[in-house]
């Protein structure tokens, strides 16, 4: 499976992998599954350090701790960022949550979140994960 992780998802994983559920965890600590996080999410964990509304130390710390468990970075390309207005459903006001729900639906990919506001977007092709 190739997993893209929602925010939140990934910073359980780099910090409180208890808060995962057993099969999501399961997915993600498995060699045979592809696991990526965004720069989108990156972004968003930046600003929201920045703003004090999260504290974890350095952003960069964040970035190596993904690369030592296998949690492979993405880019936001120019593309996603173009077509990004194609998803049909307007409800989701978080431009972040909508860019990677874009970027799972783009990329084929499943999106590891507990957002249960994420399935609105399963008629846009959205593949979810969270067991």
């Amino acid at each position: 499976m190739r997993l893209l992780l929602d925010t939140h998802t990934f910073l359980w994983t780099i910090t409180e992998p208890g808060k995962l559920p057993s099969k999501s965890r399961a997915a993600i600590e498995d060699s045979a599954n592809d696991t990526f996080v965004s720069a989108v999410s990156l972004w968003e964990i930046s600003i929201k350090v920045r703003i004090n509304k999260l504290s974890l130390g350095s952003n960069d710390d964040l970035l190596l701790a993904a690369v030592r468990t296998g949690i492979q970075p993405i880019p936001l390309m120019p593309e996603e960022a173009t077509t990004y207005g194609q998803l049909t459903e307007a409800t989701h006001n978080d431009p972040f949550d909508r860019m990677l729900i874009w970027q799972a639906i783009s990329r084929k990919m499943i999106l590891v979140s507990s957002d249960r506001e994420f399935k609105r977007f399963e008629k846009d092709g959205l593949r979810l994960f969270w067991k």
